[in-house]
């Protein structure tokens, strides 16, 4: 009786993920965004309103937002935190509505949160959900913790525990958060000024350095394909660059774009692009000279601030929250085991 599964949003700044519990991947990933019209306030109040009534109805989430250039784009998450509660309720709806296609008095709801997020935003959440859309049960977890219910799904464990250290990172900031059975350590998160945007811009540096022939008003978005089709973590830079130098048959990707103006095909070939752009992690100063410490003392930084008794598990369980980082984690461990 698909009525009583339970709906599961992971609302996080750039994307939003949705499906209902019991699957492995999500049925829906969209950007979290809302396109809107703005309409000229003029004429009389009473037009006015109707204008705003009609408005109220006329707008678009995800990529249908992305393709209205006649609409104005509002991203009502930021940082993990919503901003905007009116356009977040509409993004809602939506969401539930036409993507879902769902009956809220149907069906419980779990919704994600990030850490340290705020007894007003939670309030807000569940004044939306619970007044708006009369769901019948609502939960909302700490994206950490589910992760480190999610890596029970990927790998073998002997026992199932929620105990660990996560490194959740988005599209505008990276934390390390430790999680006690299945609580978070909120005194000892850090926050790294790093993620998944600075990624794509160092990509999108590299790419010019090289002039590949890449449309200018596409290199934004060549950067962000490249980073999110070919890019991995590398756990030793020499030896990554002499791979490259001796087969760069074997190594070096191939792109194909299409010209938005001239709607010709482009290719460029990817190479060193593929493990330096995330190389920034363990090299911040690359990307942002104010930030120098890499990643792997963070986390070390991190477990060493908790209470003695959990520093052993929290080194021995690690999740990434950011999933297209090939080989992340074991590249922390290795940084980590040299550093001992």
């Amino acid at each position: 009786n698909i009525s009583a599964i339970s709906t599961v949003c992971v609302l996080c700044s750039r994307y939003t993920k949705l499906g209902y519990a019991g699957n492995t991947e999500p049925q829906f990933i969209i950007p979290s965004c809302i396109a809107i019209k703005e309409s000229a306030k003029v004429g009389d109040q009473a037009q006015r309103r109707m204008m705003k009534g009609v408005d109220d109805l006329d707008f678009f989430i995800g990529d249908e937002a992305i393709d209205k250039p006649n609409y104005a784009t509002k991203w009502p998450i930021r940082h993990g935190i919503v901003e905007d509660w009116d356009l977040m309720e509409r993004f809602m709806e939506q969401v539930i509505f036409k993507y879902l296609r769902a009956e809220p008095e149907d069906h419980y709801f779990l919704l994600t949160e990030p850490p340290l997020n705020t007894p007003e935003n939670r309030e807000y959440t569940a004044e939306i959900m619970f007044e708006s859309f009369n769901v019948p049960g609502l939960y909302i977890a700490v994206q950490a913790v589910l992760a480190l219910a999610a890596s029970w799904t990927s790998r073998q464990v002997g026992e199932r525990t929620l105990t660990g250290s996560v490194i959740d990172s988005g599209d505008g900031v990276t934390h390390v958060i430790p999680v006690a059975e299945g609580y978070v350590i909120g005194s000892c998160i850090k926050h790294i000024p790093i993620a998944g945007r600075d990624i794509t811009y160092f990509t999108q540096q590299l790419l010019r350095e090289r002039e590949v022939g890449i449309p200018p008003e596409q290199s934004l978005e060549t950067a962000k394909a490249v980073k999110e089709r070919f890019s991995y973590v590398c756990p030793d830079l020499v030896k990554e660059f002499s791979k490259y130098d001796t087969d760069g048959s074997k190594w070096i990707k191939q792109y194909t774009g299409i010209n938005a103006i001239s709607k010709k095909e482009f290719t460029i070939d990817v190479g060193y692009e593929r493990f330096l752009g995330p190389e920034i992690f363990f090299h911040p100063e690359f990307a942002n000279p104010d930030f120098t410490q890499p990643i792997s003392e963070v986390v070390d930084e991190v477990i060493q601030n908790c209470p003695i008794d959990v520093r052993r598990p929290l080194y021995k369980v690690r999740s990434s929250g950011w999933i297209i980082r090939q080989y992340f984690a074991e590249c922390v461990t290795v940084l980590d085991s040299q550093r001992f």
